[in-house]
């Protein structure tokens, strides 16, 4: 097992609401950014795991879509969080599962001891690249932001296991072709506009993911030596309503699995770090639990990761917006 304890958390949600038949999405509106939301949940991890910027040794942007192509999305983090330190900054990005990736890729170098303690953040806001002429993908998605501080530990919490994989015959199913070399800036135009905005063929992705997905897990648990039913909670990501299909075709039970698709929506990245936040909160998770994180991403790449959860944290305050007005509200447990 690699040695490593999630240590603190924070989310932030944006202000505005739109209310789909299909549920509650979340939306940047007036000064939120997708920098301005990631920068107050790293934040509130770091108050949640009660350390400051000088206790972090790694600044890690685990998002879908960058802040801007360069310099790296952690390295604006670090300036609004860490201006005048020199604690490395890197991304590290498969779209959607980005957070299982990076705690993945991380959990190696904090049980190596290259890293005492590493800041995660991922942050989306599909909102501004979504496009109204594509229902399917249009309602599907909300903007959020979610952190999480990871620290060396002997107590008998980390990385069990991680595995990933990529089937590049579903690398047109979710894309967005604008915006960089493939699809220059310059070529943009009223008749091309669309080029630039997500585009989703959600029945392929589907079938793909039933297809590939689920002999992943059988896989995975077998390398394991385990069954689904070994599993004390399913983290995956919530990326659509086919999530209860998925679950229950993997066997997995309900209240073994955490589904709140209809109440946030598919946040890209943010997605499964803030579910495993929800599942904290909400008393889903339990010392010496075996949780795996799941989900599956635009490549086609799905994830699998197993932790052992002994967490410590002390009192917690998450921010969050009233729909009905625009002041803060805190809830301190």
């Amino acid at each position: 097992m690699r040695k490593l304890e999630i240590k603190g958390y924070g989310y932030v949600l944006p202000k505005e609401t739109v209310e789909f038949k299909g549920g509650i999405r979340y939306k940047i509106s007036g000064d939120e950014t997708q920098l301005g939301i990631g920068v107050k949940a790293a934040k509130k991890a770091m108050e949640n795991a009660k350390v400051t910027i000088n206790d972090i040794d790694c600044i890690v942007s685990a998002s879908a879509v960058a802040v801007q192509p360069i310099p790296c999305t952690a390295a604006l983090i670090h300036e609004k969080i860490a201006k005048g330190t020199d604690i490395p900054a890197l991304d590290i990005n498969t779209t959607c599962t980005s957070f299982i990736t990076a705690l993945d890729t991380i959990s190696f170098l904090v049980d190596a001891k290259r890293y005492k303690r590493v800041l995660i953040v991922s942050v989306d806001v599909p909102s501004i690249a979504t496009n109204p002429n594509q229902k399917e993908s249009y309602e599907l998605f909300s903007d959020a932001a979610a952190a999480v501080v990871v620290e060396y530990n002997e107590n008998g919490s980390g990385v069990i296991d991680g595995m990933q994989k990529t089937w590049s015959e579903g690398v047109h199913f979710t894309e967005i072709r604008g915006g960089l070399s493939n699809y220059h800036p310059k070529n943009y135009s009223e008749k091309t506009k669309e080029e630039f905005m997500f585009d989703m063929n959600g029945k392929s992705v589907l079938k793909l993911s039933k297809n590939k997905a689920l002999k992943m897990v059988d896989d995975f648990l077998k390398k394991n030596e385990m069954k689904i039913t070994d599993i004390d909670m399913v983290i995956p990501h919530q990326a659509s309503h086919a999530l209860e299909l998925m679950m229950k075709k993997l066997g997995v039970k309900k209240g073994k699995y955490i589904d709140i698709f209809k109440d946030y929506g598919n946040m890209v990245s943010a997605s499964v770090p803030f579910t495993l936040c929800w599942a904290f909160e909400n008393g889903k998770i339990k010392k010496g639990d075996i949780v795996m994180l799941s989900g599956t991403a635009a490549g086609l790449t799905t994830n699998l990761l197993l932790i052992k959860i002994i967490i410590f944290m002390a009192k917690y305050t998450i921010i969050w917006y009233s729909k009905k007005t625009e002041n803060k509200n805190k809830i301190r447990r």
